[in-house]
């Protein structure tokens, strides 16, 4: 039995680990072939190390154990033009491009909206809302060429539906990919393109398994892990205290699947009901 979306192709940023990985891993058990970026670098501020050259590759030797073709580079979602010559060089070798999935973002330090660095707040910007822009920049003329219509999901935040303390950066950041993708459903309708968001909740990665998050949650310094779990927990309406990638990444493949071929302009959370409590 063909896969749900087998034969298509799909641009990933973010793709080294954690939901990109997934991301990748998920679409291509279901079918489609994959161009896969990420920076593969630490970034400024950030409380965790950036993906690496290792990590990549893994992901490709995960995707080839799969059968299916995948066209992998270091590339910047700030830079548009190195991300448009890896789009453009993976459609190149792969022959079309049906889906994006905007994944790529960061997390930095955490203060008062007031006490945020000017750079810290510009970095976030113009990774978590511009890179998203860039990203669909950079690959839908592809998916226009190719005239079978497409699905693009870029991945917010619960922080793209609510407000939290200490991180406007981000919360501002995330708010913005909302008000694109609802943009983006607009123009491209016609065209039988549709776009969507997704919202998670905590998902279990680098981005979140580290000490300022846990202090964040918690409010208090030096938290543990297993403070962290029971804090994240009590904001999430089931008996979780996170969720997996491979969550996220079953949405992201729902969206992308002729599944939800009247689906657009919907921001979708995967949030254990966090947006309840």
């Amino acid at each position: 039995m063909a896969g749900r979306v087998e034969g298509k192709v799909a641009f990933i940023t973010g793709a080294a680990r954690g939901q990109g990985r997934s991301h990748a891993l998920r679409l291509a058990q279901e079918g489609a072939d994959i161009i896969a970026v990420d920076l593969l670098e630490d970034i400024p501020g950030a409380p965790y190390h950036g993906a690496t050259e290792a990590d990549l590759a893994e992901t490709v030797r995960q995707v080839e154990a799969l059968d299916r073709r995948i066209v992998a580079s270091k590339a910047d979602v700030r830079d548009f033009g190195g991300l448009k010559k890896a789009v453009d060089d993976g459609v190149a070798q792969l022959g079309r491009l049906d889906i994006i999935s905007a994944n790529a973002g960061i997390s930095t330090q955490m203060a008062p909206a007031d006490e945020l660095d000017e750079d810290m707040w510009q970095n976030m910007i113009d990774t978590n809302l511009t890179g998203v822009w860039h990203t669909v920049k950079a690959g839908l003329p592809h998916i226009k060429a190719g005239g079978r219509g497409g699905s693009i999901i870029l991945t917010s935040s619960e922080a793209g539906i609510r407000g939290y303390g200490n991180i406007a950066h981000y919360v501002s950041a995330k708010h913005g990919v909302v008000g694109l993708m609802r943009t983006l459903a607009i123009e491209l309708a016609p065209l039988s393109i549709r776009v969507n968001s997704i919202h998670p909740t905590q998902v279990d990665t680098d981005m979140i398994q580290n000490s300022a998050t846990y202090d964040l949650f918690t409010g208090k310094q030096g938290s543990t892990k297993e403070e962290f779990a029971a804090a994240s927990q009590a904001v999430i309406a089931l008996p979780i205290p996170w969720v997996e990638p491979v969550d996220i990444s079953n949405a992201v493949l729902w969206l992308a699947s002729d599944e939800a071929r009247f689906v657009t302009g919907v921001p979708l959370p995967v949030d254990g009901g966090n947006y309840l409590i």
